[in-house]
């Protein structure tokens, strides 16, 4: 009979066994830590993607993904010495623990406020008994990495007033950019650029938006109408290769009108 304990002690020996040194896959023997952590990234957004699109079974299979990558990890790890999968899941059950005494301790603080304040005293304690600072809580991804960033800055009113405060910042560094854009070096225009961005994930903030939910759904905007436009092109026998910039434009404008109704 399956049960949770079995899938994941299977898992594992699927994991010991894609690993060993003479059975193993060849692909899967040869990866390190810094080969598989894009992967990794990758499918944390593929579960993102599964929520966005309503799809219970590909969210199952997404998570699946995710959770072996979590596996490939700890294998590796295991073998280097440092630590095993076990150790991982007595790490974040004791963390959860710790982290909400309002849930586990004596005194059960429902309140939303008591149960945020417990969240952070117990992040800042474990980030003290590390010896480590703030940085190290701050998430891989840019811009949700910004976003949380000015957040906590936030909460010691390190912040711009409001959203109109952030866009007026946004058009001072778009004629910081404007004026070191002649000539300037590539080093320069990455700054630049950073602080265009950062800005913008700030504006998000004060909107109380995600800005990765933002950014990836002006992907699939761009995605979507790029190939109903490709589409339109194909089906006069032509390609979008060799096409007249006005031409490309045209129809881009055309697939807009269609999608808003007009």
């Amino acid at each position: 009979m399956s049960t949770p304990e079995t899938e994941l002690s299977r898992l594992l020996a699927i994991m010991v066994r894609l690993r060993e040194p003479e059975r193993g896959c060849p692909r899967d023997q040869v990866q390190t830590f810094e080969a598989i952590a894009p992967y990794t990234i990758e499918e944390a957004y593929e579960v993102a993607d599964a929520i966005a699109r309503g799809d219970p079974t590909g969210l199952r299979d997404e998570l699946g993904d995710l959770l072996f990558q979590v596996v490939y990890h700890a294998r590796m790890a295991e073998e280097a010495g440092w630590f095993a999968f076990q150790d991982v899941e007595k790490s974040i059950n004791d963390r959860m623990i710790r982290r909400h005494p309002h849930v586990f301790g004596e005194a059960a603080a429902r309140d939303a406020q008591a149960q945020s304040e417990a969240w952070e005293q117990g992040k800042a304690a474990e980030r003290a008994a590390r010896g480590v600072g703030r940085r190290a809580g701050w998430p891989a991804r840019p811009v949700t990495r910004a976003h949380k960033l000015t957040r906590r800055a936030a909460r010691v009113g390190f912040d711009w007033p409001d959203a109109n405060a952030v866009l007026d910042k946004f058009e001072e560094e778009i004629g910081e950019l404007r004026a070191d854009l002649p000539g300037a070096d590539s080093d320069r225009l990455r700054d630049e650029v950073g602080d265009l961005l950062f800005v913008l994930a700030n504006f998000a903030r004060k909107l109380e938006l995600d800005p990765e939910q933002c950014l990836r759904q002006a992907n699939d905007k761009f995605y979507r109408r790029f190939n109903s436009m490709e589409q339109e092109i194909e089906k006069q026998g032509e390609t979008l290769s060799g096409q007249s910039l006005d031409r490309l434009e045209a129809a881009w404008a055309a697939v807009k009108r269609r999608e808003r109704g007009l």
